[in-house]
């Protein structure tokens, strides 16, 4: 490659699970990645817990996590060759209709949260609904104070609705942590243009993904592929430049994928989003992404894809880590 990947700062927009061994990420020369530190369908307690337990691995020295609070921090971590912690959720079902919580929780490292799952909770809709609703009277008390506090706002999972409510009342950047194209790909996870284009419009960025729940043509004959990930990361460059790209896995950082197991099934419960891709591949974790990466080890050959498919090193420089390090920087202050 053009540049090496351990000179090169490296960020995953989402990593949807981890045991707290950076190994994985590490290995695969991840500079930082958000990874979400609650459970995706449960309230303030498990939430709490789940963070203090990051928040004990973190501080032991020999594992190599380095805390984001900052994004001078995400720096700091690939100048000692630490692997950062961006804690995120998926989910504000821990703040309960409290408010006040999204301070609290943000003292504590949060610092990316995704307003809702696939279904609709007290801040907005998901993509699962079929009203497709956007953000409530408290959602938009949510992004303001979001917006306040300095965590990055997630949409990747919201409605069209609430992507495009919640880009247009952020005054800062919003993100799809892990998104791709709906016209590129009809799945219920991805994007229209349209929302594309109001995420971009705040300074955002969108994290295309390998993940086949996302890159996927809907064949059962043809899994995802690296090729259709870096044609996702093309139209979206023609779409709203390739500032506004970054990379979303949705990987697990683990050291047994037995450990997810749970997760995988939840997954069953999204029968649009999901289940039309476990029919036709299963449901093993390696068997959700490209042949050639089926876990964060093996990061740099999605760059090496994105070479392959043409992209200058500076444009891959950008994708890689660029633009969501600036988001961050304009998000956290």
């Amino acid at each position: 490659m053009s540049k090496s990947t351990a000179r090169r700062i490296v960020i995953d927009g989402l990593v949807f699970h981890g045991d707290g061994n950076p190994e994985p990420l590490h290995t695969g020369q991840v500079t930082a990645a958000n990874i979400t530190v609650a459970p995706y369908t449960q309230g303030f307690e498990p939430a709490f817990d789940a963070m203090s337990r990051w928040l004990a691995k973190v501080a032991q020295p020999d594992l190599g996590w380095r805390l984001v609070l900052r994004a001078d921090d995400i720096e700091q971590a690939q100048a000692q060759g630490q692997t950062g912690l961006i804690m995120g959720w998926q989910n504000l079902l821990p703040l309960e209709s409290r408010l006040e919580r999204i301070r609290g929780f943000h003292a504590m490292g949060l610092r990316v949260g995704q307003l809702t799952y696939n279904e609709a909770n007290f801040v907005a809709d998901g993509c699962g609904e079929a009203r497709g609703g956007g953000l409530t009277e408290f959602g938009h008390a949510v992004v303001a104070e979001m917006n306040a506090v300095g965590v990055a706002i997630d949409l990747s999972h919201c409605s069209e609705a609430t992507v495009q409510q919640a880009a247009a009342l952020s005054t800062k950047p919003v993100l799809l942590t892990h998104a791709n194209a709906k016209s590129m790909h009809d799945r219920v996870r991805n994007k229209t243009d349209e929302s594309i284009r109001a995420v971009a419009a705040t300074g955002g960025v969108i994290g295309a993904s390998i993940h086949g729940f996302l890159n996927w043509s809907g064949d059962p004959g043809q899994p995802p592929t690296l090729e259709s990930f870096a044609a996702h990361v093309r139209h979206l460059g023609n779409l709203v430049g390739l500032e506004h790209v970054g990379i979303g896995t949705d990987f697990a950082c683990v050291q047994d994928p037995a450990q997810v197991d749970a997760v995988l099934e939840l997954s069953r419960n999204y029968p649009g989003p999901a289940g039309v891709f476990i029919n036709a591949f299963g449901n093993r974790l390696a068997d959700r992404y490209p042949k050639e990466t089926p876990s964060p080890r093996e990061f740099p050959a999605i760059l090496q894809a994105l070479e392959k498919a043409g992209f200058t090193g500076r444009e891959i420089d950008g994708i890689a880590g660029g633009n969501f390090l600036r988001a961050f920087r304009a998000i956290w202050g």
